[in-house]
């Protein structure tokens, strides 16, 4: 049998609820492939996601969605497909959790050096690994960080901590190091 269905649960576990006997469904890996393997596991009797890397045989031939199926289908009555591990969804949580963390980890580096690239550009010395100043208007800096304000004249630059004087007759807002 073979038909096209939506991507849509109910459309799905209809179309598998219409089926009589055991099923035995197989898939590739691929963006939908958790969400699938949630729905159909607790509806068919045996549920394969494959890895499409390892199987050799689906990358000889022509290929076409209705050709892999044959193809897959035919692997799995063989039993000659890599699965895929798609077990406990708390296990899956906890990974999505990490990779978020991981990516938002590196997008923060990113940012961090694009905004440092700025401050070069701009002739703010950042030195150390943190980007602290240690230049002696730095230390000035620190000290209006731990007050928490800035005299008139200077403006404080927390990212960095590195002070610039900005001259009162400037209406352009130049700034000249100290």
């Amino acid at each position: 049998m073979e038909c096209v269905i939506e991507t849509k649960a109910s459309v799905i576990l209809q179309f598998i609820h219409g089926l009589s006997g055991d099923l035995q469904v197989t898939f590739e890996e691929g963006t939908w492939a958790a969400w699938l393997y949630d729905l159909l596991k607790p509806h068919v009797t045996k549920l394969v996601v494959c890895d499409p890397r390892k199987n050799a045989s689906m990358k000889e031939g022509n290929k076409s969605d209705k050709i892999d199926a044959r193809r897959l289908a035919e692997l799995l009555r063989l039993n000659h497909l890599s699965p895929v591990y798609h077990g406990e969804h708390g296990l899956r949580s906890l990974k999505e959790l990490v990779r978020s963390y991981l990516t938002i980890t590196k997008d923060l580096g990113r940012v961090m050096s694009r905004v440092k690239a700025i401050y070069r550009s701009w002739g703010i010395p950042l030195y150390g690994q943190a980007g602290l100043c240690t230049a002696p208007s730095c230390r000035v800096a620190r000290e209006d960080q731990r007050t928490g304000s800035a005299p008139a004249g200077r403006v404080l630059l927390p990212t960095t901590r590195c002070t610039e004087s900005v001259t009162p007759a400037s209406a352009a807002g130049s700034a000249r190091r100290v």
